[in-house]
């Protein structure tokens, strides 16, 4: 049998792995195609491909979960083959199905396994079989409300729901006792179906202090399987991986071996093809216990890529045209540690409610040895309310862990964004954490350090406040005599004829202002992007990056945004619609739970919003009765609108 033409290669998603796939698909010398919704249509990796299909719509229900729209948009295209990305319909058996009724090549396993492991329930119940140790849990079809109670009962809380077709933390919540039980599973079945389409819960033990370890997994058309090492993705937060880093710290050649050959059997027990993992958790003890099977390429794979010098996405069109896998397990390198950060717009500050708004300020940090940025945005792009939040990932490789370490941490200080919030800062905080220096990991190391990853914001010192004055006072374009820079008129040092030499700014930054005089002697110097300072006989170098009324300071290891205020309009907007509950990002209202004159309770759930695929609840900040409404179910609301007003009892 010949092997299928693959010329042309569409990519079913969008963001950073779109873009990594087709930078693969390009190096092999294929076509990319890109789809996009309407809201993506100028997005980077609708520029980035050769042709791009625009799919309509805004939200992922209308546009890419749209099968019948994505098999279109390849047969136009000409595109043979169609690579899914993660998220989305990646494991979406129905999708490789349509493909392969539509005579293309779908790059991922027969459907036939996304069958087998794509549901939780499913899986848990073949790995029964199979003898490969389980966390206690309800998996059944049974949905019902009592169902679910009764098995938490026997299971004991705290349990977990998870979606039975999810990933990503989407339609996963942490159930505490049973008062809690109706409100969070009414919440993870909506994010499930908005998110995958399907409903569907299991719960499970919630485990204390395990450590999540994932096997990659590769296998070909040729009943060929091997595992490509493991990696700790134990640091998370809302069940989502924030970093993740390969090998495991600590993990003994045996028990490598051992979860290595289970994650085998159970790819080859369901005829798998191409890239997946299999997720165990991992207890102090070395026991491990079977989570799930993604049957795609995971968010995580550079860190694989980093340590044996593997293009994970070339291997996945190999196997696709049918090709042998090119090595025996025998043959899997493994050289040195990488470690790799998920960098999110959101708020760390603020539960990490997800950010929205335009990147007014975006430099990655510089390639070298050892350092890789698979990001999908750049300076300019709008970060809309529709998607995950996730802008990037950065991956740093070493020799040992340690060297992988410090150069991430090198790599966090030269990334520079500025427009919305993101959680680089606190990314910062946990590499350069002793307990993650020392691979104290578990899923509890983010709650557990909290108050250190998390500060309460810190009054800002008398020599920020001055370096921000002077950077703004250097910073201001020269526009009046460009044509005669000895001019006094074409500086801009607050030289005015007949008066003092002083300038007066009012600059905010982080919630807190400030109102400076400038006199006539600086020790600052402004030189390109860096401001020079001196403090105490010290000298140092600060970035300093203008986008705007905005100057970007990096002070103390954060880069802080600092921008210019008039405190009468400031003192004016703080008197006005006093008892309001706005919303705090851009999103769709899903449930409205309240009415005019309600009396409600200090807590009481108002309103159900959301955004970037995850609800968020407005609650009530002290007991009153509703005023007024100002939003209804479906419609979508900008960050600060008015939600609800709340008049206090």
């Amino acid at each position: 049998m010949s092997a299928p033409v693959l010329t042309t290669l569409l990519v079913a998603n969008r963001g950073e792995i779109a873009c990594r796939v087709m930078r693969t698909a390009k190096a092999l010398g294929l076509t990319t195609v890109a789809v996009h919704s309407a809201t993506d249509r100028e997005a980077r990796h609708s520029r980035e491909a050769d042709i791009r299909v625009d799919l309509g719509g805004s939200k992922a229900a209308d546009s890419y979960l749209q099968i019948d729209k994505i098999i279109a948009a390849a047969q136009a295209s000409g595109a043979q083959a169609i690579h899914p990305g993660y998220g989305f319909l990646s494991e979406n058996a129905g999708f490789a199905r349509a493909i392969e009724a539509a005579g293309l090549i779908f790059l991922g396993p027969p459907a036939s396994a996304i069958d087998a492991m794509g549901s939780k329930s499913a899986a848990k119940a073949l790995m029964e079989t199979a003898g490969v140790p389980l966390v206690p849990g309800y998996h059944g079809e049974a949905q019902d409300l009592d169902t679910f109670r009764d098995a938490c009962e026997r299971i004991g809380y705290p349990v977990l729901l998870k979606a039975t077709a999810g990933g990503g933390g989407k339609g996963m919540k942490v159930v505490e006792d049973v008062s809690q039980l109706a409100e969070a599973l009414a919440s993870a079945q909506r994010e499930a179906q908005s998110s995958f389409g399907d409903s569907r819960m299991l719960v499970e033990k919630y485990l204390l202090k395990p450590r999540h370890v994932e096997i990659q997994v590769f296998a070909d058309q040729h009943g060929n399987c091997l595992y490509l090492n493991e990696r700790d993705c134990s640091i998370q937060r809302r069940h989502q991986k924030v970093v993740e880093e390969a090998p495991a710290p600590g993990l003994s050649a045996q028990l490598r071996r051992a979860m290595g050959e289970a994650a085998v059997r159970s790819a080859q027990a369901i005829g798998y093809v191409g890239a997946g993992t299999v997720e165990f958790l991992l207890d102090s003890r070395g026991e491990f216990f079977f989570m799930e099977m993604n049957t795609r390429l995971q968010v995580e794979h550079p860190v694989t890529e980093a340590i044996t010098g593997l293009d994970l996405v070339a291997w996945q069109i190999h196997v696709a045209r049918g090709e042998v896998l090119p090595m025996t397990q025998d043959q899997v390198p493994l050289i040195g540690h990488a470690i790799e950060v998920r960098l999110y717009a959101e708020d760390p500050g603020n539960d990490f409610l997800p950010a929205t708004g335009r990147l007014a300020l975006y430099r990655e940090s510089a390639e070298g040895p050892g350092r890789r940025v698979d990001s999908g945005v750049e300076e300019g792009d709008e970060i809309s309310p529709f998607y995950d939040p996730m802008l990037g990932k950065l991956i740093a490789w070493g020799e040992d862990r340690e060297q992988a370490r410090l150069r991430l941490l090198s790599m966090l200080d030269e990334f520079a964004i500025g427009g919305l919030k993101t959680n680089i800062n606190f990314l910062r905080r946990i590499i350069g954490h002793p307990a993650f220096a020392a691979a104290e990991l578990d899923t509890g190391f983010i709650p557990r350090y909290q108050e250190q990853l998390l500060p309460a914001p810190a009054d800002l010192s008398d020599e920020f406040w001055k370096a921000a004055a002077q950077g703004f006072a250097q910073g201001q374009p020269s526009v009046f005599r460009a044509d005669d820079p000895s001019s006094p008129w074409a500086i801009n040092s607050g030289f005015r004829a007949g008066l003092p030499k002083e300038i007066t700014l009012h600059l905010s930054c982080e919630g807190q202002d400030r109102a400076l005089t400038l006199g006539d002697v600086s020790t600052a110097q402004l030189k390109g992007e860096q401001l020079l300072t001196e403090h105490n006989g010290l000298r140092r170098q600060h970035r300093a990056i203008r986008r705007g009324d905005a100057l970007y300071l990096q002070w103390e290891g954060e880069l802080r945004r600092v921008e210019t205020y008039d405190p009468i309009a400031a003192v004016e907007s703080s008197h006005s619609h006093q008892g309001g509950l706005t919303a705090p990002m851009n999103g769709s209202i899903v449930r409205v739970l309240v009415e005019a004159g309600q009396t409600v309770e200090a807590g009481a759930q108002l309103v159900v919003l959301e955004a970037m695929k995850m609800e968020h609840s407005i609650r009530a900040p002290h007991a009153g009765v509703i005023k007024a409404l100002y939003c209804q179910e479906g419609e979508m609301v900008s960050e600060g609108s008015a939600l609800v007003e709340l008049e206090e009892a």
